[in-house]
């Protein structure tokens, strides 16, 4: 049994970067609704997934969770991603949750099939090897939330307002709120989140824990992006390798007994220890240098 799960902990082979992953690169994919950037210069090792579906102010339909799932998949494999932050072009907006329009158009079958694909797009998020940063500058509402919950690190604007509010739409959160909400906040307080479908505004959500930072919003409208890159700018002169396995430790170990979380920490930590960067670090502070951490 130990071996399996020393063999499920273990971190993936770097493998070779994407082919044009530059913002330049996606300048031709504009019309997409999902678009991925890599930024340069004192940024790189930054990942920005940019979400920019106007007409349906980023709400979860057919094409925007295939484009998402897509680009997750190959990014997932790149190990020059760092810290991944989820953005919105769309002024004011995070993402509307489901895109009820196109669901009211579905049979009860393909309603079942499109939330189960929903969910799975959530468990992907949050199983990204890297630190993940939703940047919340607007409106996070049902899925929207939920997205943003299957990610690391949430960094909202005071006045974007979120919230599970299924149930005033005669639904339920189905991809991942009514698991991910009670480990986040505890579980009387999200029941009453979802009882209730209760807004809260980005100072509210701070100070009952569901995000990391609120700050007030710019005339740009992207307050809580430049926040949220702030803070993967703190994240970037890491140690990749003990960051990722740090994230695998915390993942695993706070969804069992402290005694089976122990060893998963310990396994994970096994895996670090002929790491180049460890190595790195130790030397870096013997010499009084910063470290140059290299992933591997």
């Amino acid at each position: 049994m130990l071996r399996a799960l020393t063999s499920a902990l273990r971190l993936p082979r770097p493998r070779r970067p994407l082919e044009a992953r530059g913002c330049a690169a996606n300048l031709a994919a504009a019309n997409r609704e999902i678009q991925v950037c890599a930024l340069a210069g004192p940024d790189q090792g930054i990942t920005e997934i940019l979400m920019n579906r106007p007409s349906a102010r980023n709400a979860l339909g057919n094409v925007f969770v295939s484009e998402l799932l897509e680009a997750l998949a190959q990014l997932r494999e790149d190990q020059q991603v760092r810290v991944l932050i989820f953005r919105s072009g769309v002024k004011g907006v995070f993402c509307a949750g489901a895109d009820l329009k196109e669901r009211e158009q579905m049979s009860e079958a393909e309603v079942g099939v499109f939330v189960q694909r929903l969910r799975g797009l959530m468990n992907e998020i949050a199983a990204f090897p890297a630190p993940t940063i939703a940047a919340m500058d607007g409106f996070a509402l049902g899925g929207g939330l939920e997205l943003a919950l299957a990610c690391d690190l949430r960094v909202a604007a005071s006045s974007a307002v979120m919230g599970l509010i299924e149930t005033t739409r005669g639904l339920f959160p189905g991809a991942g709120g009514t698991q991910r909400l009670p480990r986040c906040l505890g579980v009387a307080l999200a029941k009453e989140l979802i009882f209730t479908g209760r807004r809260l505004s980005g100072a509210q959500a701070q100070a009952l824990g569901l995000v990391n930072h609120a700050v007030a919003q710019n005339e740009e409208g992207n307050a809580a992006y430049h926040r949220a890159r702030a803070l993967a700018q703190e994240i970037l002169p890491q140690a990749p390798t003990a960051v990722r396995l740090g994230k695998v430790a915390i993942d695993r170990g706070t969804e069992v007994d402290i005694a089976s979380g122990m060893a998963i920490e310990g396994i994970c930590y096994a895996q670090n220890i002929p790491t180049r960067d460890r190595l790195e670090g130790m030397a870096a502070f013997r010499e009084k240098r910063p470290p140059r951490f290299v992933g591997e």
